[in-house]
This record gives structure tokens, C-alpha cells and sequence, in this order.
């Protein structure tokens, strides 16, 4: 079982509403630059960076070319990853957090955190089990990615089998946008249906925008896109924590967070 962390201060509840994210200080840079990148936590595109640290990740890699490669750096290290890329092309970046766990001490910010990620009908299931009104306990895990262009940026982000998971149809720096970038979201080995994807766009002066989409039969929304701007998309699964888990840390809840992160050059 893994293992179970309990570090508010590093990885905000969701209570909060608050996403992780990987982001990269250059989304493109050549061949034989470094790729660097911050780990982020905040709300609205925006929040404090946290330095590589091992005991809160279970899994920090690199994939180019079909072939993973583990991030390695000093303990404390900022920005988290700082290391050389490891091939030309779509580079992908995932992160895979410890489960953490919050506590709700009312029922109101629970209600809130789920209105606004769109999953009330899993919470309207609270009353049903006889879940308490105050201090209950919910566990949660973050699965981010970040696409960065290496050289020519050819390529094309590939599922990494992650447990949610956000993944790029179209490569934002070297495809055709015009019509949006096609993203397809996954919950264990299957494509997840009419599920809500949030979009954050962050103009060059910093400016951010919410947008919220839904996915398709097949899982894929088609986000709007510009040039000039960073993205991040977002979306949450929410669900009974297995038998096990609950044992653990007391939660009667689980959520599970996916992030994928990207550029769209001028």
C-alpha cells in the first residue's frame, strides 16, 4: 500500500480548490538546453513554488521517444527539475504526488469544493452512506504533466497510464490549432465520458481566464486556444476510497487530480 502523507502545507486540500501543476521557466528551448521547471500549487495560474523533494512524489519523469527517464536532482533543489534534455522533440513531464489528506471541518466547504469541480452527483452519496456533517477526512493524490518543446518540438504527447490523466491529441508546438488543441482525459484504462475539464489561459502580462469544457463520448474536449499564451488544463475524479485506504487515513472520501500543462507560442 502506499504510502499515506499528511503535508497540508505543501499540497493544498482541495477544500481550497486548488490545483498542482508543472511548469516549465522555458516551454521551448533547444535541442541541447536544460529543461527546468517549477512545481506549483496554487489557484487561478498562480502560486508557490516547492523545491524537489522525493519523500512527496512517488513518480517525477521525463518521456521522449517511447523511453522514460527518472528526474533526478539535490534534495531541496529549486526549480524541482533541472536536468539536461534527454532527446529532441514533444518532451512530457509527469509528476505523481503522495496522497495526502484534509479535513473538513464543515460540510458547506466540501459542498463548495464539489459544486465547483462538477461532481456533486458522486457527493450527493454523502448523506446515503451516513457520512458526518464535520470532520471528515478526504484523501488526495495529484497526476501532472507538462508538455515542452525540445528543437523541432515534433512529436506527440503518448498516455503514461496514469491513474487520471490528461492527454494532448494535438501538439501545441509543432500542430495545427486552428481549431482548438484536443485533449483526452482518462480514469484508470478508460476514456472518461461528460466529465468537466477546466482550462486556465494565461496571457504575456499575467492576465489569467477560466473556461469550462466537457468531455465527449471518448473522453476528448477540444480546448480554445491563442498564441502568446500558457495553459493549464484541469480536471478532478472524486470517489469511495478502497477499503484499504480508508483503514490508513480515516478518509471517506478520495479525489484525484490531473494537470497537464502547455504553451501555445505566438
Amino acid at each position: 500500500m502506499r504510502a499515506i502523507a499528511l503535508c497540508l502545507a505543501l499540497f493544498a486540500p482541495p477544500a481550497a480548490a486548488h490545483e498542482f501543476w508543472i511548469e516549465p521557466l522555458e516551454w521551448q528551448i533547444e535541442a541541447n538546453d536544460m529543461v527546468r521547471a517549477d512545481l506549483v500549487n496554487g489557484s487561478d495560474f498562480e502560486g508557490p513554488r516547492f523545491a524537489f523533494l522525493p519523500q512527496r512524489f512517488e513518480r517525477f519523469t521525463l518521456h521522449a521517444g517511447g523511453e522514460a527517464f527518472a528526474v533526478e536532482s539535490r534534495l531541496g533543489s529549486r526549480p524541482a527539475l533541472d536536468m539536461a534534455a534527454p532527446a529532441e522533440g514533444l518532451l512530457v513531464a509527469a509528476y505523481v504526488s503522495v496522497p495526502s489528506v484534509v479535513t473538513y471541518d464543515e460540510r458547506e466547504t466540501f459542498d463548495s469544493f464539489v459544486a465547483h469541480k462538477d461532481l456533486s452527483a458522486v457527493a450527493g452519496a454523502h448523506d446515503a452512506r451516513g457520512l458526518p456533517e464535520a470532520g471528515f477526512k478526504e484523501v488526495f493524490t495529484r497526476y501532472s504533466k507538462a508538455l515542452i518543446g525540445v528543437g523541432d518540438a515534433e512529436g506527440k504527447d503518448e498516455r503514461l497510464g496514469l491513474e487520471t490523466e490528461l492527454v494532448a491529441l494535438d501538439n501545441p508546438y509543432a500542430g495545427d490549432l486552428t481549431n482548438g488543441i484536443r485533449v483526452q482525459l482518462y480514469y484508470g484504462d478508460a476514456a472518461r465520458a461528460d466529465a468537466q475539464v477546466e482550462l486556465f489561459a494565461r496571457d504575456a502580462d499575467g492576465h489569467v481566464e477560466l473556461t469550462l469544457h466537457r468531455t465527449d463520448a471518448e473522453g476528448v474536449a477540444v480546448l480554445p486556444v491563442a498564441p502568446g499564451h500558457d495553459y493549464l488544463a484541469n480536471a478532478v475524479v472524486l470517489r469511495e476510497p478502497a477499503a484499504g485506504v480508508a483503514a490508513e487515513t480515516g478518509a471517506v472520501w478520495e479525489s484525484l487530480w490531473a494537470a497537464l500543462t502547455f504553451a501555445v507560442p505566438d
